[in-house]
């Protein structure tokens, strides 16, 4: 098989970063390089990683995920680049599978199931899907395992939690949005690899354990500050001239429902600086669609994919009420 290059942005948290370090390095198709893309951490992280043997590339300052990966990115020189968090546990076969899978079906990029470290029945993410308001879902997220998220099939948008990636894709399709820093530049992404015809591979065999957000925490007001900002700024860059006549309804009511969510969790405060922020780079981010009819189709397909998991697994509130009301 090719040889792979895993890439680990990091931020603090030496402990995990060692831990997931640990884990490459006992693979049955061991990364023929591991880059540590470090953000300035305090913690040796840094030190740490280059005693377990990874290439450490030291920013001066935290950059952000999208930066540290297209650093990453930049400085491999194999076939495949594996991209993945710092607070993973890994499976000793999940590297292999995610690349024979992806390399037979000639898949551009592969996902494997990811279960939460703490709940290891539970599912933290399997692959990504995008509705017509600018809001993705984690499909499955908090779920339990079941055989219903056991099935391979190909996929548009995958978590890079732990993903496998052709380099050549970001050739293709260009690296991270640098300018979204961190949270849904991994569905921005995702957005250009669909609208280039470019498809990818679920592996639910593929298994990762997350801790899930412990960097900053999932409802930190600091995280819902740019999720809040980067659901416009994705609207910003892709959707068409005119789009408030096509998708300003599903719009209005993703980004208020996610904002009521971000109030139920005491970071009101900071959804509305992320919504700020995202009005203020509106204009500078504008692109639009390059295909709308392309467009149309992929947001189409993947909210009638969020529609019919959803039904299939039970309904969260957010989902519920936003298909009440588009």
């Amino acid at each position: 098989m090719e040889g792979v290059t895993a890439i680990i942005p990091n931020y603090n948290r030496r402990a995990l970063l060692e831990k997931t370090l640990g884990d490459l390095a006992r693979q049955t198709h061991p990364p023929a390089e591991i880059v540590v893309v470090d953000n300035a951490s305090g913690d040796g992280s840094a030190e740490a990683a280059e005693a377990a043997g990874a290439h450490v590339i030291r920013l001066e300052r935290n950059a952000g995920f999208s930066v540290a990966v297209n650093r990453g990115v930049r400085e491999s020189r194999t076939a495949w680049v594996a991209v993945l968090n710092n607070d993973l546990e890994l499976d000793a076969h999940w590297l292999e599978r995610l690349l024979s899978r992806a390399t037979a079906a000639g898949a551009w990029f592969a996902a494997g199931k990811i279960l939460r470290a703490g709940s290891r029945d539970i599912l933290d993410a399997t692959f990504d899907a995008l509705c017509r308001g600018g809001c993705s879902w984690r499909c499955g997220e908090g779920r339990s395992d079941t055989s219903a998220w056991s099935v391979e099939h190909s996929i548009r948008f995958a978590p890079l939690t732990a993903t496998l990636l052709r380099r050549e894709l970001f050739e293709r399709v260009g690296g991270l949005e640098e300018r979204f820093e961190s949270y849904l530049e991994d569905i921005e992404f995702g957005l250009r690899c669909a609208l280039a015809g470019c498809e990818g591979l679920y592996v639910p065999d593929a298994i990762a354990y997350h801790l899930g957000s412990a960097t900053l925490g999932r409802w930190h007001p600091e995280t819902v500050r740019l999720m809040a900002r980067n659901q416009l700024l994705l609207v910003a860059k892709h959707y068409p001239a005119g789009w408030v006549l096509t998708y300003g309804w599903e719009v209005l009511v993703a980004q208020l429902l996610w904002g009521m969510l971000a109030l139920r969790h005491g970071t009101g405060v900071a959804w509305l600086a992320g919504k700020r922020d995202g009005l203020r780079q509106f204009r500078g981010m504008r692109a639009g669609a390059a295909s709308p009819e392309r467009l149309r189709g992929i947001l189409d397909s993947s909210e009638s994919e969020i529609l019919e998991l959803q039904r299939r697994s039970g309904f969260d509130w957010y989902w519920r009420m936003y298909f009440a009301l588009t």
